[in-house]
């Protein structure tokens, strides 16, 4: 069974919903979970959008806003490519280079590197999807990057 949780916010009200307790359960039951976009931010101790803010906790490290040269706008929006650095079961069938879709100005500084599935590069190269057991998260959006970002759906969905 898969539950999407739309919580009809934007980003700064969306850890008062009350979620913070199922998700932390569900993770550590070892039940798959797949957090997207603010989804990958929360599993993390800290934020700073508006102010500082904690995360859930469950990966250690912080999610910081990008600091970019003149010539890169922020949001960072588009198409941009993934740098596979671990072959995480999300990524069966995909090849190092896979374009998805991004729409974002924070990003993930995990303190452990072994938990960053891929990178992508804008103007430097920053984590786009952990993994780590059960737990998947991506700074993407799978559901708007096409036939490959359905393929991370699927590969997600028929995870034992």
């Amino acid at each position: 069974m898969i539950a999407i949780i739309d919580y009809q916010m934007g980003n700064l009200r969306s850890v008062q919903k009350g979620f913070d307790d199922p998700i932390r359960q569900a993770v550590a039951a070892g039940k798959p979970f797949l957090g997207i976009c603010l989804g990958l931010q929360l599993l993390f101790d800290v934020g700073y959008e508006g102010g500082r803010h904690e995360g859930l906790g469950i990966l250690d490290g912080e999610v910081v806003r990008f600091e970019l040269p003149a010539d890169f706008k922020v949001p960072h929006m588009g198409w941009n490519q993934l740098a596979i650095r671990r072959p995480a079961p999300l990524l069966a069938g995909l090849a190092d280079g896979t374009h998805c879709y991004f729409v974002h100005s924070f990003y993930v500084v995990p303190k452990d590197a072994e938990v960053v599935a891929t990178e992508t590069s804008y103007s430097a190269p920053f984590c786009s999807m952990i993994w780590r057991d059960n737990l998947f998260a991506t700074q993407f959006h799978p559901e708007k990057s096409q036939r490959d970002g359905l393929r991370m759906l699927k590969n997600f969905a028929e995870l034992e």
